[in-house]
């Protein structure tokens, strides 16, 4: 796997709450790229509980939609929105278990309509919820342009 470089990381303004490494109560999302896959380990804290060591099923829903951007930046290079969202939670997703691992791929892409399919699993390696999410892109050139897209790359 290859990490996917943040172009973001510096810029004036940037304060995503799903990917910025500096936005103290975010996600602070990092994400690699294997093959068609772009995967994200990420650890649940505390303030993301919904009940009793549970974590927040909104949150598990905001996971999804950042990775799924970040599915289309780096396997389109461009941007976009999400336009519908479908999640199914399977199983609890356990604080105390540990990390989570979150993969998206392109699914199916129809001119500037994108599905992308996302799997959760827990800390213990089981699937906990499923995630398509339907995102409309923006032509490359406008997303450079009124978007301050900059390209994806990978570290090697």
């Amino acid at each position: 796997m290859k990490r996917i470089i943040n172009p973001w990381v510096g810029l004036e303004g940037y304060g995503c709450y799903g990917c910025d490494p500096n936005n103290h109560h975010g996600l602070r999302m990092e994400f690699m790229e294997d093959g068609d896959y772009v995967v994200s380990t990420w650890h649940p804290r505390r303030e993301f509980e919904g009940w009793r060591n549970t974590l927040h099923g909104g949150i598990q829903a905001t996971l999804a939609d950042e990775i799924a951007s970040w599915t289309i930046f780096r396997k389109l290079q461009t941007g976009g929105v999400t336009s519908k969202m479908e999640v199914k939670y399977l199983r609890p997703i356990y604080i105390s278990d540990g990390d989570i691992v979150l993969r998206a791929h392109i699914a199916e892409q129809r001119r500037n309509l994108v599905r992308v399919a996302i799997t959760i699993e827990n800390g213990r390696g089981e699937r906990a919820t499923e995630v398509e999410c339907l995102y409309f892109t923006f032509p490359q050139d406008r997303a450079r342009e009124e978007f301050c897209f900059l390209p994806f790359e990978v570290e090697e």
